[in-house]
């Protein structure tokens, strides 16, 4: 592993000295990719100043400095992780001027998706408009690799074309895996998870969440035996307000709190293990973060940030502060807790007619959840929204 490392630093070293002997005649742009692969900051390495990356670094620091403003030349360099690199590299004459490349907005997904739509035939159906909406915080590169699994799914259909069931299905893949064919579900356990997914969505559409219900299934897919999702209506990804946030813990609430008004409280599953880990680490970033405590007001807590490559391993808050956090926490928790166990206790007949509901269809889209909470019959062309596997009780 040494030798490879020294032959690879090697190489780095080797053409960052070529870099401006290469790039005559001027004018030339040079281009360097993942520029926290060799410019991370000087002495988070176990090696200190004798570290093979920081002598590559050094180099190029070197060479730099050895450009002029009339010689033509235009250095680009591209990271994900700018908090990291040496701040040697970012002072005047060197990487001085920062561009932002952010995750394209709505109408730059739906071009994107045009883009990569082109070579491919599409069915009447396909609205990538509304796909572009269904799909914020996705990169380009995530674009279009949803366009190439919608292309498979159509495939494997024996579909002459690609429609909106292959783009769904493909979304669903991308973002909660793929779906466990494999594996069969007992009709009690279909009963559990449909109880369970009913309650996250039925506590979904009663609370104020700024991501708003796509659709509930009982179709296990990734890790998740079911799941109900939510996406933002729009690109106001920091525009959630305090309420929405609560809202949030409450909506993870949903499936425990369902579970144990059917099944009661020693007849639950571990099927909230996600939940219950997401609502606790939300609340603390809520109290430690946000602000979000009348008692401990506009401060930021946790731990200090610090150079070491591992990181620091102090608080910068007493012990007194940190018995408060928990119970700010604890307070937040379980206000939410009881917020979803009041809508559950409001709409029992509601959660009933959701699990019968998803036993029949598996996937249902939000209008269909909120028909359901009416008391309003659906009807469908087709039973279910994606094939299912057959029963064995």
């Amino acid at each position: 592993m040494k030798k490879l490392l020294t032959l690879f630093v090697s190489i780095l070293v080797l053409g960052t000295t070529a870099v401006p002997v290469h790039a005559e005649p001027a004018p030339a742009i040079v281009v360097i990719d993942e520029i926290d692969a060799v410019g991370r900051q000087r002495g988070a390495g176990m090696g200190g100043g004798h570290d093979e990356r920081e002598q590559t670094l050094n180099q190029m620091l070197s060479e730099m400095d050895g450009f002029e403003t009339s010689e033509g030349i235009v250095i680009l360099a591209a990271t994900n992780r700018p908090d990291v690199l040496d701040p040697a590299l970012l002072r005047p004459g060197r990487f001085d001027r920062q561009i932002v490349v952010p995750l394209p907005e709505f109408e730059e997904r739906a071009a994107i998706l045009r883009v990569h739509s082109r070579d491919k035939r599409m069915g009447p159906d396909v609205d990538l408009d509304t796909m572009a909406k269904g799909t914020p915080g996705m990169s380009g590169a995530d674009l279009a690799n949803l366009v190439n699994e919608a292309a498979l799914f159509a495939v494997r259909r024996a579909s002459a074309q690609i429609e909106r069931i292959d783009f769904e299905s493909a979304r669903d893949r991308i973002m909660m895996g793929a779906r466990r064919d494999s594996l069969i579900l007992s009709a009690e356990e279909k009963r559990v998870t449909a109880y369970h997914e009913g309650g996250h969505a039925l506590v979904g559409v009663h609370v104020p969440l700024r991501d708003k219900l796509n659709k509930v299934t009982i179709i296990p897919r990734g890790g998740a035996g079911g799941y109900a999702q939510f996406l933002p209506e729009n690109d106001a990804a920091m525009l959630k307000r305090k309420e929405q946030w609560k809202a949030e813990l409450a909506m993870a609430y949903g499936g425990r709190i369902a579970e144990e008004f059917i099944y009661g409280p020693e007849q639950v599953t571990a099927g909230a293990i996600s939940d219950i880990q997401m609502a606790t680490q939300q609340a603390r970033v809520m109290i430690e973060r946000l602000g979000f405590s009348e008692r401990l007001g506009l401060r930021a807590f946790g731990a200090d940030q610090s150079d070491s490559m591992f990181g620091s391993m102090t608080k910068n808050y007493s012990d007194d502060y940190a018995k408060i956090i928990d119970e700010e926490v604890e307070l937040l928790l379980k206000t939410a807790e009881d917020t979803a166990r009041q809508i559950i206790s409001d709409n029992l007949d509601g959660l009933q007619r959701l699990k019968e509901a998803l036993i029949e269809y598996e996937t249902l889209s939000r209008e269909e959840v909120e028909a359901v909470l009416r008391g309003e019959e659906l009807n469908r062309e087709s039973r279910r929204v994606e094939p299912t596997r057959r029963d064995h009780d």
